[in-house]
């Protein structure tokens, strides 16, 4: 099974979403977000969209870009490896947003072969909204050699990591959670609800979608370190490092903190990172 460097540089036309309150709000229910903000349909602009919320309209583009590139046995093969968003400004109620997707890398990785794709959300006027590097493993796959488009990687920001954590917080997974953020952000990927297609991806179960551990550990830092306010997220990079099994739960880590940026990962009860080298960069 090989994944050829040939669909490096190939992209899909903008695919049409509208942005409702339905769907933010669900989003953030599936997440288990108590913050009104998130439920206001009263508030100017509607409900506040999740710093996350941007994988629920990139996951049409991300089916039409797979089906072009990649042969229809690899699709189970892959899994979420790396995200970078930058939040130009966050989705609101109403937009009827642009996204259009293209592979911009592919490489060897340990378990298989790395694809990197780039999501790019405009407004109906073409001012930017949201810019995505997606980072998908295809487990057992191999390619030929790395091969990059001529567009280069969001450049990702450092900051440095503390002694010590400055806290940790723990989040319960329940049995149910893929179940439900599948229907609440309508990203249908059966690995995380069918228990037969993930057993025959070679899978032991059924396992959490890496957007929902990033954006559950996105909320704890929200919480934790800009005051509970979502609206003051301008960008979220980090890489998956293991998977998130259905029940279990997760200890978010605050790492450090410069100015601006929160550096942040998440453990599992035995202390085996599920989430590694995250970075928030947050607005005064």
């Amino acid at each position: 099974m090989t994944i050829p460097s040939k669909i490096v540089g190939i992209e899909i036309g903008a695919v049409s979403q509208t942005i409702d309150a339905r769907w933010l709000m669900a989003y953030a229910g599936a997440l288990g977000e108590e913050d009104p903000r998130y439920f206001d349909t009263t508030a100017p602009g509607g409900p506040v969209a999740h710093p996350l919320f941007p994988v629920c309209y990139e996951w049409t583009a991300a089916l039409n870009l797979r089906a072009k590139t990649l042969r229809q046995d690899l699709h189970a093969r892959g899994v979420h490896a790396s995200h970078h968003t930058v939040i130009h400004r966050p989705p609101q109620d109403g937009d009827r947003l642009l996204t259009r997707a293209q592979v911009i890398g592919v490489r060897p990785s340990r378990s298989g072969t790395l694809v990197l794709t780039r999501f790019s959300t405009v407004n109906r006027n073409g001012q930017p909204v949201t810019t995505t590097d997606y980072g998908s493993v295809y487990r057992g796959v191999t390619t030929e050699a790395e091969t990059r488009a001529g567009v280069e990687p969001l450049p990702r920001p450092a900051v440095a990591a503390a002694g010590e954590p400055r806290w940790t917080a723990p989040v319960a997974v329940a049995p149910q959670t893929a179940h439900v953020y599948s229907e609440c952000a309508r990203i249908w990927n059966p690995i995380h609800t069918d228990l037969a297609v993930a057993r025959a991806a070679g899978l032991p179960g059924l396992i959490l979608h890496g957007t929902a551990t990033l954006a559950l550990a996105v909320s704890q830092v929200i919480r934790r370190e800009l005051g509970g306010d979502p609206l003051r997220v301008r960008e979220i990079t980090g890489r998956l490092a293991g998977m998130v099994p259905l029940p279990s739960r997760l200890h978010v880590r605050c790492l450090g903190r410069e100015g601006h940026l929160i550096a942040f990962d998440a453990v599992g009860d035995g202390g085996a990172p599920v989430l590694r080298d995250g970075v928030l960069r947050g607005a005064s």
